[in-house]
């Protein structure tokens, strides 16, 4: 094969090429186009996940808040019966002696 064959192969391949590319570019900038609109609907659901589960935290740090404050109270209140039934016993010590 010549030289002048070999560069005419290479001018028609490199015709080929040229013909067939932009159809191929055009296919992958599609491509990369439903990529990134999956993409932005993927990172949309997590963010409605993530402020659902962000709402269930809240609503059960709420809730558990709310029953230590019940339990507090009712230690306090207890304390406090304890100590007026002290008070009542001594006062009545104080007023048998």
């Amino acid at each position: 094969m010549t030289t002048e064959e070999r560069l005419y192969k290479l001018e028609g391949i490199v015709e080929g090429v040229m013909a067939t590319l932009p159809g191929q570019v055009a296919s992958l900038e599609q491509r990369m186009d439903l990529l990134r609109q999956e993409l932005r609907a993927e990172i949309a659901a997590l963010r409605q996940e993530m402020n659902g589960l962000r709402q269930e935290m809240e609503e059960k740090f709420n809730s558990l808040r709310q029953e230590v404050k019940a339990e507090i109270n009712t230690a306090l209140n207890r304390l406090m019966l304890y100590f007026t039934a002290l008070a009542a016993g001594l006062a009545l010590l104080t007023l048998f002696r």
